[in-house]
């Protein structure tokens, strides 16, 4: 069971780097060159493929498509693979990305732990029952821009995590270990539902299986659309809240005494990161440990500051799962390894090596 209190490495963490915090000015090169790698990781990640494109015949096709920029001399069916089916994929899952880590940044601020992520109070589990009663459905799933699958998947995001703060809430306040053991209870109850509709309709099975497993290989400009508006809103509202949990790493207490409002940082802070989820969510399916590695691995190399934490874990997050897809979609010739598999082989150990080295700090004098 997660701990709602901070552990002690993480709580250790910000009581050591208090003296180094940073002013947004001296951020910038640090946002520069992150947005660079991301830049470049995405440039790659459209040339490779079945097809390969020369990235500078990448860069040459999407500069073209500005005005006043002549089009390079390129085949038009390497216009139509870059334009139509590899960047939209490629900006999606960077969008999926940065909002799973930024949120996951989120969250384990809140829950001063670095086990905390995304689907903590139950955002996954409700997106599970909304997908799936559409799968099941006689709805047509791949209806386009007119496909009730991310807006159902969305709708169902956002009650289960209203359910898991109303079982929670206590007068006027909310208790951190009456969230997280609500949201565990709401989980378990929407992954029950999903199974139980899983073993109902048999022939919908995979379809349901593909959705949980999360993919991009049905990416396009309209679903990056229904995302960015949350996404950016949901980024830009969480930044300015930075300096405000680095307060709340110290103690709840002492940020009340401080002036904090602690309950509405926890509505507020809690309630962005979820809505950015169940967006992001919606549009690509369940992705599992984005939120978890990649704001840990800020952490672990650039320190605990939010305001160095938020931004950078999106960077991350972005390149992160470009980098997940692009092994996706090749690393098994003919056929899409789901990307959940892919994250998960990289988060499942690092989640282990965080339990072990949390349990090595418990022993240690």
């Amino acid at each position: 069971m997660l701990e709602a209190r901070a552990e002690a490495p993480f709580a250790a963490a910000h009581e050591d780097a208090a003296p180094r915090l940073v002013t947004w000015r001296s951020l910038a090169p640090s946002y520069g060159l992150a947005a660079l790698a991301t830049l470049l990781m995405g440039l790659f990640a459209v040339s490779w493929g079945t097809v390969h494109i020369p990235p500078l015949a990448v860069a040459e096709i999407l500069l073209g498509r500005l005005p006043l920029v002549p089009a390079g001399d390129h085949p038009a069916t390497w216009s139509a693979i870059v334009w139509d089916i590899r960047v939209p994929r490629v900006v999606l899952a960077g969008l999926v990305g940065a909002t799973l880590a930024y949120s996951g940044a989120a969250y384990q601020g809140v829950f001063r732990n670095p086990l905390a992520e995304p689907y903590l109070i139950g955002v996954a589990a409700g997106a599970s029952v909304g997908a799936t009663l559409v799968i099941i459905s006689p709805l047509a799933v791949t209806a386009g821009v007119l496909s009730p699958l991310p807006p159902a998947a969305f709708a169902g995001a956002l009650v289960a995590v209203g359910i898991a703060w109303m079982l929670a809430r206590a007068g006027r306040g909310v208790s951190t270990v009456s969230l997280i053991l609500s949201g565990v209870a709401v989980s378990s109850l929407g992954t029950s539902v999903v199974t139980y509709l899983m073993l109902t309709y048999t022939d919908r099975t995979l379809s349901i299986l593909n959705w949980v497993l999360g993919g991009f290989n049905t990416a396009t400009w309209t679903r990056t659309q229904i995302l960015l508006p949350y996404a950016a809103a949901c980024g830009a509202l969480l930044l300015p809240y930075a300096r405000t949990l680095n307060v709340l790493q110290l103690d709840e207490d002492e940020a009340r005494r401080l002036g904090v409002n602690v309950e509405r940082v926890k509505l507020v802070v809690l309630g962005l990161a979820s809505l950015a989820t169940a967006a992001a969510v919606s549009v690509s399916g369940l992705i599992g440990f984005v939120g978890l590695v990649v704001p840990h691995t800020v952490r672990m190399v650039w320190g605990p500051d939010h305001r160095r934490l938020l931004p950078l874990s999106a960077f991350l997050g972005a390149s992160f799962l470009i980098a997940a897809d692009t092994i996706a979609r090749s690393a098994d010739a003919g056929r899409e390894v789901p990307i959940g598999v892919i994250t998960a082989l990289v988060g499942a150990p690092f989640f282990l090596f965080l339990l072990r080295r949390q349990q090595r700090a418990r022993v240690m004098p």
